[in-house]
C-alpha cells in the first residue's frame, strides 16, 4: 500500500527586483510536503501577514533579517491548523501561529510554533493587534520613545497595521494630542473617526510641514517613524525639547537604489532630541504582558482594528505590492483557507 503524497503551493522568489517589484518578482509553485519528523507538526495555513519590511528581504542585503532566497519560499507570520503532529503538548486541531507563511502547509519543529487561544481573539488577530504589529506600537510607546501625560503624538503610516494601533495605545497612555498622517481623504477621515486621532496630516496632498504645524502648533513630543524621508525631517523640525522619535522602518526608501536624505541631526542635537531604532524581535518577552491589556482593549473597544484582506495565495504578491504602495487598511492579511 503506497501512501499518497500531500502536494503544497507556496510563493517563491522568482528573481530579484530593481526597483519596484512586479509580479514577475513572484512564482506560484507546487511542491511535496516532507513526512514529518520525531517532534515535528504538520500545520494547514489559515492566515498569513503581509508587511513591508518583506521588501527588503527581496534584496541581497546584510541586515538584521536574512535575505529571501531566489527559488525558495518566501516567509512570515501566519497562523493555522495543525493536521497532524507527532509532538508533544500540540495536538491534531490545535491553532498556531509561527513564521512559515507564504504556503499552504508547513512543517515546523514543535518549538517554531506557539499555539493561540482561538476563545480570546480571533486567529488572524494574532498577525495584527495581538501580533508582531501591535507588540511594536507598544514597545514603541512604552520603552522606545514613551508616551508621558499630556504629550503630543504624531504617528506616520497611521491608518497602517502599527499606526492604528499606536494612535489608540498612544491615548490609552496619557496622551493629550495624537496625530495621524495617511494618504488621500479616506484614510484621514477613517483616523478621525474610528482610530479617535485628534488631528491628521494627508501627505497626498502635500506640504507635509505646513500640515503638522497646523496640527501641532507647540510642537510634537513623541514621533513614531515608520517611513523615513520627508516625514523624519519635518518630525525633527516639529520636535519639541528633549522629544522622542522610534525609528521603526523607512517605507518611503524601499525601492529606492540609494537612502533618502535624512534629517537635520544638528536640529536634533540642539533639541537635545532622542533617536531610537527598534527591531521587534528584541520584545518579544513582552508579548505576555502586551497581550493582556491588548485582549482587554479588543473587547472593551479602546483598541479598534481594521483589515485588508486579499483570498487565496496565488494573491498574496499582489498584497505585498498593494502594501507597498499604502493599498491597506489596517493590517494587511492573506485568507488561505
Amino acid at each position: 500500500m503506497t501512501t499518497q503524497v500531500r502536494i503544497s503551493r507556496e510563493i517563491q522568489l522568482a528573481a530579484r527586483p530593481d526597483g519596484v517589484p512586479t509580479a514577475e518578482n513572484f512564482a506560484l509553485v507546487e511542491r511535496a510536503v516532507p513526512e514529518l519528523g520525531e517532534g515535528q507538526i504538520l500545520v494547514r495555513n489559515t492566515w498569513m501577514s503581509v508587511d513591508p519590511y518583506m521588501r527588503s528581504r527581496m534584496d541581497d542585503k546584510e541586515s538584521y533579517i536574512p535575505p529571501f532566497q531566489v527559488g525558495q519560499a518566501l516567509e512570515g507570520s501566519a497562523v493555522g491548523e495543525v493536521v497532524e503532529s507527532r509532538a508533544e503538548g500540540i495536538a491534531v486541531g490545535a491553532t498556531v501561529s509561527h513564521f512559515a507563511g507564504w504556503r499552504e502547509f508547513a512543517v515546523l519543529d514543535a518549538a517554531d510554533a506557539t499555539p493561540i487561544d482561538t476563545a480570546l481573539a480571533t486567529p488572524q488577530q494574532y498577525l495584527g493587534p495581538l501580533g508582531t504589529t501591535g507588540l511594536t506600537a507598544y514597545a514603541v510607546l512604552t520603552d522606545v520613545a514613551p508616551v508621558r501625560e499630556g504629550d503630543t503624538v504624531f504617528i506616520s503610516a497611521a491608518a497602517g497595521a502599527v499606526g492604528s494601533v499606536a494612535g489608540q495605545i498612544a491615548r490609552a497612555l496619557g496622551a493629550k494630542r495624537v496625530i495621524g498622517s495617511a494618504g488621500g481623504a479616506a484614510k484621514t477621515a477613517l483616523l478621525l473617526e474610528e482610530f479617535g486621532f485628534d488631528a491628521a496630516v494627508d501627505y497626498r496632498a502635500g506640504d507635509i510641514a505646513g500640515q503638522l504645524r497646523q496640527a501641532a502648533p507647540e510642537g510634537v513630543d513623541v514621533y513614531l517613524d515608520s517611513v523615513g524621508g520627508e516625514h523624519l525631517r519635518v518630525a525633527v523640525e516639529q520636535l519639541r525639547h528633549s522629544g522622542r522619535i522610534a525609528l521603526v522602518g523607512a517605507i518611503s526608501g524601499y525601492n529606492g537604489s540609494a537612502p533618502e536624505a535624512g534629517p537635520d541631526l544638528y536640529l536634533a542635537a540642539t533639541k537635545e532630541a532622542t533617536l531610537r531604532g527598534m527591531l521587534v524581535n528584541s520584545y518579544f518577552p513582552l508579548f505576555g504582558e502586551y497581550i493582556g491589556k491588548a485582549a482587554g482593549w479588543l473587547a472593551d473597544g479602546t483598541l479598534r482594528t481594521r483589515e485588508t484582506v486579499y483570498e487565496g495565495l496565488d494573491q498574496a504578491p499582489a498584497a505585498l505590492l498593494g502594501v507597498l504602495s499604502g493599498a491597506n487598511t489596517g493590517k494587511m492579511l492573506v485568507r488561505l483557507g
